[in-house]
């Protein structure tokens, strides 16, 4: 509260009010290069959501298209998911170089909200909606599972202090693209619902995958731009594109499957090593 002299000029009146205004002015809200890359982060998942509603979904409800997923929307919907993970690897890379706005952080987080959790769990419902062999309601509960697993990630992201250049549980935006990928495959419905489910559960689990850095960073930028490449030859149906695609599909599903079994081998070999170590101690 601020006490003002009736004897005061009146231009004192008028700075002592600015600069409480100044004070109780929030943090900066200028948008810094990074933010802007997770703006364009957000808006890649959104329009991923807008293709596959109107270039899968709806055609299938007014029955203009064959029944299934169309390859133009849907491979614009994933490459708009690839291009997604693009800036969110950027946008970390230019944070630690130049700067982050003070809701940097935040803005992350509900980016990668909706381009990985949104978009692939809506990907998802649509699949059970358009397959033939998909059952609608189970394909949404699989689709609320992904999402909900999304959101605990996140969540425990922003919670845990996790060891410098580990992740803990499936980063979300390999998920997503391991959920999609797996959906493209077109395999049985079944073992489509429990490979989703698996995915949601490497997403929450303690399993440490590395961050994306260095020659790591450059190995997943090279693979999202052959992943972009091997979807533009199955949309116009090159020859060879669908082989292509369900190769690089299963690539994706089975690196996402081997990387735990790595985490998992190196943490068994430890708890060898520091039992050997307690055993050498205790001898005389």
């Amino acid at each position: 509260m601020t006490v003002i002299d009736p004897d005061a000029p009146a231009g004192w009146v008028a700075e002592a009010e600015e600069e409480d205004d100044a004070e109780e002015m929030p943090l900066s809200m200028r948008l810094s290069i990074a933010d802007t890359l997770t703006l364009g982060n957000a808006t890649c998942g959104f329009m991923a959501v807008y293709f596959t509603t109107t270039g899968i979904l709806i055609p299938h409800l007014t029955g203009s298209e064959e029944t299934g997923m169309a390859r133009h929307s849907a491979a614009t919907a994933v490459i708009l998911m690839l291009c997604a993970a693009v800036f969110d690897l950027f946008d970390g890379l230019v944070a630690r170089k130049l700067r982050s706005s003070p809701m940097g952080a935040e803005l992350d987080n509900l980016s990668d909200l909706i381009s990985f959790g949104l978009a692939p769990a809506y990907f998802v419902l649509v699949y059970g909606m358009v397959a033939d062999d998909a059952h609608q309601r189970v394909s949404a509960l699989a689709a609320v599972v992904v999402l909900l697993a999304v959101v605990l990630r996140l969540a425990r992201f922003s919670c845990v202090t996790m060891k410098h250049g580990m992740f803990q549980g499936m980063p979300s935006p390999f998920g997503a693209l391991t959920v999609v990928s797996i959906v493209l495959l077109e395999l049985p419905f079944v073992p489509t619902l429990l490979a989703i489910v698996g995915v949601a559960w490497l997403m929450v689990s303690r399993v440490e995958y590395p961050k994306p850095r260095g020659i790591l960073a450059v190995a997943m930028l090279s693979w999202i731009v052959s992943a972009m490449a091997l979807l533009v030859a199955w949309a116009f149906d090159a020859p060879g594109g669908q082989l292509l695609l369900q190769t690089g599909c299963a690539l994706q599903v089975v690196t996402g499957a081997v990387i735990p079994l790595f985490a998992t081998a190196r943490r068994v070999n430890t708890f060898r090593d520091n039992r050997r170590e307690a055993r050498a101690a205790q001898l005389p």
